[in-house]
């Protein structure tokens, strides 16, 4: 089984209570900070903020569509969130830290396990490319909403 990691950080102009506040909230924070070029809707199963929340969404990359599921834990309440897929293939987590002047050092990471073989290495090595630059606009979203632009 192949596996790949991929972590993104961006300083962002907002306190930690806010930054959290809107990865946290699925119904209605979560959804503006996806790249529509990348995700094709947000919907919650079940919960909405935070632990306990389980969610679908559909993603867009290299031409191809699926569908994503996962489950929201919070290891850390009003710091860490995690999303994790219903088999574990995948963990995203989502890291608010205080840095200087009241901003946040907001961090996506994930670890993914992909199937055996070169069909399973291909995808690891394509996720882990394409994964920052998708990180990275979901960050400059997250910014522009946490910071009142959005």
């Amino acid at each position: 089984m192949g596996e790949y990691r991929v972590e993104a950080s961006a300083i962002i102009d907002a306190p930690v209570e806010r930054v959290y506040g809107i990865v946290a909230d699925y119904r209605s924070g979560h959804p503006r900070i996806l790249p529509p070029k990348y995700f094709t809707g947000l919907e919650v199963e079940q919960g909405g903020v935070g632990e306990g929340t389980v969610i679908r969404f559909g993603m867009k990359v290299l031409g191809q569509s699926r569908t994503m599921h996962a489950a929201v834990t919070e290891p850390e309440p009003g710091r860490v969130l995690v999303e994790t897929a219903p088999d574990g293939s995948v963990v995203t987590t989502f890291t608010a830290d205080p840095v200087d002047g009241g901003r946040t050092r907001m961090t996506f990471s994930t670890v993914g396990r992909t199937p055996s073989g070169i069909m399973g290495r291909v995808e690891a090595w394509l996720t882990a490319r394409m994964l920052p630059r998708i990180y990275r606009d979901e960050l400059a979203q997250l910014a522009e909403v946490a910071e009142g632009h959005g």
